[in-house]
């Protein structure tokens, strides 16, 4: 690779046209071993080539060095930018400086970099393997010294401790992120894993999975440590809404209390005129009378005027059981939320809400809050079964329990407009059959799918499902999820196809901005009729 010059250059090239074919954000380069220092050269060549290349294919993409081999070709970690390392620096987005830094050296980075300090971000290793201020529980202590510098911070394994450990974070930095920004705004609060997959309320697939790429907007839950009665968390268990995951409030609550949890910290510049808001939430569907089914949900959008006077609008499909309660008062005003008729009549577990809000310009949206409350007072007629909550305790609070699918946010309440299965190209390629057990075959290929216009819309994302069609008419082709795609195209590898199999139709489903998927009828497909000679 680092032959010559031009070795150097076309293999950045190949990096970056890889990234544009897959919707890389850009490039983390580590170089974890010694070199000959004669190559040193056609390195920073690679960097800048890479980097220029990178800008030019995937605007606002980054390339960023990590602080390891040096200039003189020595496997040796600086822990700050200096004069081994600057060199790279120069040539690319940004320095990844190493955990194991000491106090001052993020101030002497940042006197090296001069006006490109927050470019360096310093490391910091959760796991707490030498880092500053020891990780773990005490990341905070590297997070005050950096933000005390003013300097950036790259933070490694964040996942050590998910679910409570970004409230350190928050502490230090404050609230990391402001959205929505901008409108139409979803989130069914994917993490990008989990054991399931549903489209809309119903479920396609009941495999594990990992696309960190499939990753919505994460809701600002609170882990309180069991120092609440009534917690909100991610619940990867029940069937979700969309994706893998949704959001569950469960515990006990007070018969007169009104439970808020900050999902969103909102920075968006409102406009005359309305704002429509859909949600989902599960319906109660367990044999028996559960906590579920006393338990109210509803959503508050918290605005702000230019003024400073803040007001606080609650929706939900109860309005009067919210009304009813001492808190009432904290909310200016109330809409009422009606039930969407679903696409799919099959799905059962779900109810999709949709209100709608009078918005004006004198205002913007700073925060959506989950909304919990009990219908009625009282025990719960029957006694629940397995795990769940049980029936009202001895402080007079009763059992609750509400799931929280999605949300979307829109300027407009009609459905989205997809282009027709007859606007798109899609195409095939790489296609390759080989031999399986019992007469069946398995084929690899590349799907890629284009608008025959220009002026392609955007998507969030595509499912991909294959469709298996046989030459008895009286037989329903088989339809199976294979995936998602967060670009226009879709590699399959080792798809089984039975002997009596003629078609293989490969549906791409499209899913908007605003989180609504095309309908499968309406959708583009790839058409591959199976090879049934030996290979």
């Amino acid at each position: 690779m680092l032959a010559t010059e031009a070795s150097a250059q076309m293999y950045a090239k190949r990096l970056t046209e890889l990234a544009a074919a897959l919707g890389f954000d850009g490039w983390l380069i580590n170089i974890e071993v010694k070199l000959d220092v004669q190559f040193i050269d056609n390195l920073k060549e690679f960097v800048n080539h890479l980097t220029k290349t990178m800008h030019a294919a995937v605007p606002g993409s980054l390339v960023i060095w990590y602080d390891a081999i040096t200039v003189e070709g020595d496997l040796d970690w600086q822990n700050k930018l200096n004069e081994y390392n600057k060199p790279f620096f120069d040539v690319c987005d940004g320095l990844f400086a190493n955990y194991t830094w000491k106090e001052k050296y993020p101030e002497d980075s940042a006197a090296v970099a001069g006006n490109r300090k927050y470019d360096v971000y310093m490391g910091i290793d959760v796991f707490g393997r030498n880092t500053y201020g020891g990780g773990q529980w005490t990341t905070n202590v590297a997070l005050d010294l950096l933000k005390k510098v003013d300097i950036s911070t790259a933070i490694f394994a964040p996942g050590w401790q998910l679910c409570s450990w970004w409230g350190l974070v928050e502490e230090s930095w404050g609230i990391l992120g402001s959205y929505p920004k901008l409108l139409p705004f979803y989130s069914d609060f994917d993490q990008g894993h989990g054991y399931q997959v549903s489209v809309e309320g119903l479920q396609v697939s009941s495999d594990p999975w990992n696309n960190i790429s499939c990753q919505s907007f994460q809701p600002m839950l609170k882990y309180t440590r069991d120092r609440v009665q009534l917690q909100a968390f991610t619940d990867f268990k029940d069937e979700p809404y969309s994706g893998g995951n949704c959001l569950m409030v469960k515990g006990t609550l007070q018969q007169n209390i009104i439970f808020s949890e900050q999902l969103f910290n909102g920075g968006l510049a409102m406009e005359d005129g309305s704002v429509h808001l859909f949600y989902s939430v599960r319906k109660n569907v367990f044999t028996f009378v559960r906590a579920d089914a006393n338990s109210a949900v509803g959503l508050s959008l918290d605005l702000s005027s230019r003024n400073k006077q803040g007001t606080s609008i609650l929706v939900a499909e109860d309005i009067a059981t919210f009304t009813r309660k001492k808190q009432n008062h904290k909310y200016g005003s109330y809409v009422k939320a009606v039930k969407v008729e679903p696409h799919a009549p099959e799905n059962q577990d779900w109810v999709v809400y949709k209100a709608t809000v009078q918005s004006s310009t004198d205002y913007s949206l700073t925060g959506i809050n989950l909304v919990c409350t009990l219908k009625i007072a009282g025990k719960i007629s029957r006694e629940p079964e397995d795990d769940s909550i049980s029936e009202t305790n001895a402080n007079g609070s009763s059992s609750y329990q509400a799931s929280l699918g999605h949300i979307s946010v829109r300027n407009t309440d009609a459905n989205t407009k997809f282009p027709s299965a007859e606007s798109w190209v899609t195409e095939g390629k790489h296609i390759s059959w080989s031999n399986s057990s019992n007469a069946s075959k398995l084929v690899s290929l590349k799907i890629s799918w284009k608008l025959k216009t220009s002026d392609q819309p955007s998507f969030r994302k595509y499912n991909i499902y294959v469709e298996k069609s046989t030459a008895d008419p009286n037989v329903k082709a088989s339809r199976s999820y294979l995936g998602v795609a967060s670009v226009n195209a879709f590699y399959v590898s080792g798809l089984d196809v039975p002997s009596e199999v003629t078609d293989l139709n490969f549906i791409i489903q499209a899913c908007a901005l605003d989180g609504s998927w095309q309908e499968l009828d309406k959708c583009s497909k790839f058409l591959l009729v199976p090879v049934h000679s030996d290979v």
